[in-house]
Order: structure tokens, then sequence, then C-alpha cells
């Protein structure tokens, strides 16, 4: 006996059937389902801590807290409420028949909800003139950024605000968005349209990447605080949403950027983190930390992607500033990223005190 966890499956259940097709497709990968036999007590069988657990398939006799007994079939409406939410458990749940149950984490639900929520157009007197559907923009917004990635660690109390923030601005096939060697001011999101980024190489324009609907950039001048390192233009018509760099760095930067001092950065790394040198090789092959992986700061978007999620990284340059702009670009693709705070000149600093 196994049901089919499929996207009509989901939108019975609560509450993700408050959630777009577009995410509840992102959440069934997460989705697990565990079959268990007639006669058996399935809430008592595993632990089910930090999960949200329901019957999709079966009869399950279920024991209230206060004594109450219901019968549960999967795929009735009594069904699609969750059976456990977190620590919350029946007293004694049995089998009736063989059951197949669903469970997610509970965190993961709860912030595709939360985000779901406050994404709504209009939902929020901060939100109450923006058309944009917050909720269709799959790429900066999907599951596995906002549970794992740049805004996993967003204070909720930021959501709104900075949904409210974006500015909406519709651009033309051509229009240059940022030019490379000027101050960074805005932070840009892809709402509809094509980028393309190119850069000025020994008087030669080399093109490096295009970017699509749902993509960011313009965060590393302004997380680094320098100029621009490349020049933006429209491919398309099309729609873009910009941050300003103060409301940048209040709602984003602040909350997202770990910073970890020389002592603390050297404990992550005796337990397994992995030193990234963003400088370029010939500074690398200088002086590179021992086991240090060379990404130049240039090569971290494309490169990100060929690193392991389940590792946790510790970006450091000379002074702190490429590393920070390297460690933003990584957080927010979903890597478990921090800062060596004031680079090498810091951690030489602490060496020497040391010794």
């Amino acid at each position: 006996m196994s049901a089919q966890v499929s996207l009509e499956l989901l939108t019975r259940l609560q509450p993700m059937v408050s959630l777009g097709s577009e995410r509840l497709r992102e959440l069934l990968p997460v989705c697990r389902t565990q079959s268990f036999s007639r006669g058996t007590d399935p809430l008592r069988a595993i632990n089910w801590t930090d999960q949200v657990v329901y019957l999709i398939q079966g009869q399950l006799k279920v024991v209230g807290g206060d004594g109450s007994v219901r019968v549960i079939v999967g795929g009735h409406d009594r069904a699609n409420a969750p059976l456990v939410h977190g620590d919350m458990l029946p007293s004694a749940t049995h089998a009736i028949t063989d059951v197949e149950l669903l469970s997610l984490g509970e965190d993961t639900l709860d912030i595709m909800v939360t985000w779901s929520q406050l994404a709504v157009p209009g939902a929020s007197p901060d939100t109450a003139t923006d058309t944009t559907d917050w909720r269709m923009m799959s790429g900066m917004f999907a599951v596995s950024n906002l549970t794992e990635g740049a805004f996993a660690s967003l204070p909720p109390a930021n959501i709104q605000a900075l949904l409210g923030r974006f500015q909406r601005v519709l651009v033309k096939r051509g229009d240059t968005i940022i030019r490379q060697g000027d101050p960074g001011d805005y932070y840009y999101l892809i709402e509809s349209g094509r980028c393309k980024v190119s850069r000025l190489v020994a008087g030669s324009t080399v093109q490096l990447a295009e970017l699509k609907e749902g993509d960011a950039f313009g965060e590393e001048a302004l997380v680094a605080d320098t100029s621009r390192n490349a020049t933006v233009s429209m491919k398309t018509d099309g729609t873009l949403l910009r941050l300003s760099k103060q409301d940048f760095d209040a709602l984003l930067r602040a909350p997202l950027l770990q910073r970890l001092s020389p002592e603390d950065a050297e404990k992550r790394v005796a337990a397994g983190a992995v030193w990234i040198d963003v400088r370029y090789p010939a500074e690398y092959q200088a002086d590179g930390y021992p086991g240090a992986i060379n990404i130049p700061l240039n090569d971290v978007r494309q490169a990100s992607g060929s690193l392991d999620p389940g590792k946790e990284y510790i970006v450091y340059c000379q002074t702190g500033r490429r590393s920070s702009a390297a460690a933003f670009l990584l957080s927010q693709r979903g890597l478990h990223a921090a800062l060596l705070d004031g680079g090498m000149r810091a951690r030489a600093g602490t060496m020497e005190s040391i010794e």
C-alpha cells in the first residue's frame, strides 16, 4: 500500500492549501511517507518531534488527551488537519487498517506559510499599494532559500518591511541598469525579463552571464562598499524590483552576514568547516590557508553550484571586504557561509598576540 504524494494531495492538507502550486511543487521533495501495519500505534513507533504529520491512507483510531476517541480515514476531510504538530501528540493511536503517514519539517512548513501570508499583494499596510505576488518569485524566494539560504535567518519582523520597501521599475530592452565603475546604490530583483552581465577587460567587453526572472544582482558593491565591478543591461523589456542601499543594509545585509572572530573561525574549521579564499589565484598561492578552496570573488556566482550544501564555509580575504560580498552571495544561494571578520589581517594579529 502506497499513496502517491502529488500536488493534488498536498492541496487538500491544512495549512498547505494556502500555498500556490509553485510552492507546493517545491515541497514535494521534502515530504516523506511511511507505512504502518494494522494494530500498531504509528505515532509511538518513531520519533515525530519537530514534524507535521498527516494520515493519507487507511483508518486510524485516535485517543485525545481528554480521553475522547475518533476514527480518521485517510483522504477524508478530518484527515486534512495534522495528526502531529511539533511536540503535540495524541495520547494514543491504533491502526484499524494498514495506514500511511506523510510528514515534513514543522519549521519548513511554518516558514513557507508565513512568507505566503505576508507575500500576498496588499496583505499589510507596508504592501497595500504593491501588486507584486511574491509567492510567484520562484527563484530568489524558492523553498531552499527561505528555509536554508538567504532568508532563513531573516527575522520575521523584517519580512513585511522588506517586501514593502521594494520599488517597481519598468525597463526597456537595451537599458543599462548598473554600470561598471559606478558606486553601489540599489539591490535588484528581476520580476520579469532577462538581463545580461558584462565586464570591460583590457578594453574589450566580455559577457559574463545572463540573468532571468527571480535572479538578484547588485549586492556585491553594497556589501563590500565598493564600486560596481560589472555592467548589467536589459536583454528584453521587463520589470525590476529595487531596494535602496539603506534598506538593503538594515533589512538584509545585517541579519544575513554572519561574522566570525578568528578564534571562532579556527574552532569551526577544526570541527569540519572549510576555508574559502576569494582572492586572486596569485594571492592565494602566496599565502593561502592550508586546505582552503580558492574561488575568486568574480567566480563565486558560477562556482556556488559545485559546493556541498551540507558543509559550512568560512570565507576570507586580506581585509574582509571581498569576502563579505562573497559570504553574502553564498548565503543567498542556500549555502552555510560565514565571514572571517577583519580578514587575514585580523587573524594574523590574533596569532601574533598568542605567540
